[in-house]
């Protein structure tokens, strides 16, 4: 039966008795309550306009219902565009024409559900599913975009409807870390850095989640993101990243870290804090007496501007603790077995750890505070040596450190002919490497703060005292560090424990930790005395000459 064309009176009439029906249709489809109201106004208003005008409506269901499933596709196209700051293309999470892939009586739930899943198809055949349903693109017209087969685009078409359906009919499994992310409670390297630090490539919760997800099991980009709760586009193009830069391994289209994530229990903990105090309290304190004994600190060849023994020894002692005795050391793994060559040109080792915040740690424990170190970086027959920690007012960034230790060692060479500029000495100076004062005739002069040792003799003589005392108590480190290695080792998963070993070569000489119990125990004792505010921005600063 064709309708005439009929008066406003009668097209009122008419929508009246679709509004009920209209609603329920929107309602089954949107994400609430309040789109539903709207979109349900929208199609009853674009249909009223349309009635006024047209007489040729054969069939008046038919042609409200056209109406409310094109309204229904822009709603969708409208939902996706403000997802904010994530493109359509980026997620791929709408469709315009979700009711080809389940039935009318399907859910808000349900339509949730597809939206979602849309994203767990490969990268291909998001891109194509969008650009059929979603762009209303021809399948010739995809086959050129894409330079592939007319006939793949189809096969694709196919298998992505498909791996929808059986997407909707898979219960995801999610674990706690979709409500409860990780967050590393440090992150350093071993070895050189490039262009990108770790604050750079562990840049948010994701990429630190990732990693933590597949630090034991290799991990597909969408077991990854059913345990994150997030988008597989997300982890996808996140994991190939960090793929690239060797901070996972690809395995048979799964992921897997590369780098140890340490998750220290208490009892560990307690185990390393043990450990080194009763190192420390063999050796820091030998060391120390050692060096104030002998006349090694009157040597012409140990320059500082500060004549206070105190602040001098604050970098002799954990440079002595950290390189002397390095013939003692096992070298079972080199670092060419355990470092990775990344792509902005760093060679090194990365590591992080995660500490539960419910940890209980003794009173007496010892914390690792702003600590970062001990860096150095050799340029020529120079050594830049440094120690950031919770006593110095220095930023806690080895990435400036390495970018700065070549400048400077630069113009140390050149302000030993007396060649720098102004602007040079300002740079020195803001960074706490020089400072200046006014002579007596009111010129400013300059001066370093580190402490410097001017050639290699006194170097070796420093270090020599320092390997006696390793030699002497060589026996009881081994002893003390014994369980310790062996709980550490158990604790790491079996891809990574080369990388651990290499590691752990180092207990008691270029360990932070280390050094960090050698001074606390020293501060303790009143041996060492805590630094004065202005020697804050130099402390535990060196420059080691003819090195090499």
């Amino acid at each position: 039966m064709r309708y005439k064309q009929v008066d406003r009176k009668d097209v009122e009439t008419i929508i009246t008795e679709y509004l009920k029906p209209i609603f329920g249709f929107a309602l089954k489809r949107c994400k609430n309550l309040q789109d539903a109201q709207d979109l349900s106004q929208e199609i009853a208003i674009r249909a009223f306009r349309a009635l006024l005008v047209r007489d040729d409506i054969a069939d008046m269901g038919k042609f409200i219902w056209t109406v409310a499933h094109h309204m229904l596709s822009n709603y969708y196209r409208d939902t996706a565009k403000s997802i904010i700051g994530v493109s359509i293309d980026a997620v791929a999470e709408q469709i315009a024409d979700p009711e080809s892939l389940f039935d009318e009586d399907g859910s808000a739930d349900e339509l949730c559900r597809l939206q979602k899943e849309i994203a767990y198809l490969s990268r291909l055949q998001r891109r194509i599913v969008i650009a059929y349903y979603f762009e209303k693109r021809r399948q010739a017209e995809i086959a050129d975009m894409l330079h592939i087969p007319i006939g793949t685009v189809k096969w694709h078409l196919f298998e992505a409807k498909k791996e929808l359906k059986k997407g909707m009919d898979t219960m995801r499994n999610t674990s706690e870390l979709k409500f409860y992310p990780i967050k590393f409670h440090s992150i350093g390297i071993n070895g050189s850095s490039g262009t990108k630090s770790p604050d750079d490539i562990f840049h948010s919760a994701l990429p630190q989640n990732i990693c933590y997800c597949v630090r034991r099991n290799a991990m597909t980009v969408n077991e990854i993101a059913d345990a994150l709760g997030v988008s597989p586009v997300y982890v996808e193009s996140e994991a190939k990243f960090l793929e690239e830069y060797g901070l996972l391994k690809e395995q048979n289209g799964a992921y897997i870290a590369n780098f140890v994530i340490d998750e220290p229990t208490a009892e560990l903990l307690v185990m390393q804090n043990e450990m080194y105090r009763k190192a420390v309290t063999l050796y820091a304190n030998d060391l120390y007496d050692a060096l104030v004994s002998s006349d090694i600190l009157e040597s012409p060849n140990i320059v500082c501007k500060s004549t206070d023994r105190n602040f001098i020894l604050w970098s002799l002692i954990p440079y002595i603790a950290a390189w002397s005795g390095e013939e003692l050391m096992e070298n079972n793994v080199s670092f060419e077995e355990a470092a990775t060559l990344r792509p902005d040109g760093a060679h090194n080792i990365f590591h992080a750890s995660v500490v539960s915040e419910n940890t209980t740690l003794p009173e007496d424990y010892v914390y690792m505070k702003n600590w970062c170190g001990p860096m150095w970086r050799g340029v020529d027959t120079r050594i830049l040596w440094r120690i950031n920690s919770e006593w110095s007012n220095r930023d806690n960034d080895f990435q400036t450190y390495s970018e700065d230790a070549g400048r400077v060692l630069s113009l140390y060479a050149r302000d030993m002919e007396h060649r720098l500029s102004k602007e040079d000495y300002t740079w020195l100076c803001e960074k706490g490497y020089m400072t200046t004062a006014v002579n007596d005739n009111g010129e400013y002069q300059t001066s370093w703060q580190a402490v410097i040792l001017t050639n290699k003799g006194i170097r070796e003589q420093l270090l020599a005292i320092g390997t006696h005392l390793k030699k002497v108590h060589q026996a009881d480190f081994d002893t003390l560090k014994t369980d310790y290695v062996k709980a550490v080792l158990d604790s790491v998963p079996v891809h990574l424990r080369k990388i651990k070993e290499y590691e752990l070569q180092f207990l008691f000489y270029s360990d932070g930790w280390f050094l960090l119990h050698c001074i606390t125990a020293l501060l303790k004792n009143g041996k060492l005395k805590t630094p004065t505010a202005e020697q804050r921005a130099y402390l535990t600063t060196m420059i080691i000459n003819d090195a090499f």
